[in-house]
């Protein structure tokens, strides 16, 4: 199938650049790899949206939530915290 595509300078500066450089053969085959690179991320987009949403029904499905003592997870950190500066001063 044959198409004329409009590119904008910078992209048209960039695909003249790729041929020149002799990396590709024609303005063609640089657009059919930048196709199948777009389709590699849009395939890569949708498996992590995928997993995305499992661990969102995952999560949902898990049960209520626990409120948690915003104070009492503090005193814990400083506490493992302090233990751990004492230990590294006695070394």
């Amino acid at each position: 199938m044959r198409m004329n595509i409009t590119l904008t300078p910078p992209l048209e500066s960039m695909v003249q650049g790729k041929v020149a450089s002799g990396l590709y053969s024609s303005p063609s085959e640089v657009m059919r790899d930048a196709l199948r690179l777009m389709q590699e991320q849009d395939d890569i987009n949708a498996l992590r949206l995928e997993k995305l949403r499992g661990n969102i029904a995952q999560g949902l499905n898990s049960g209520p939530g626990e409120l948690w003592d915003v104070g009492a997870v503090k005193r814990s950190l400083h506490a493992r915290h302090s233990a751990r500066s004492s230990a590294k001063a006695r070394a």
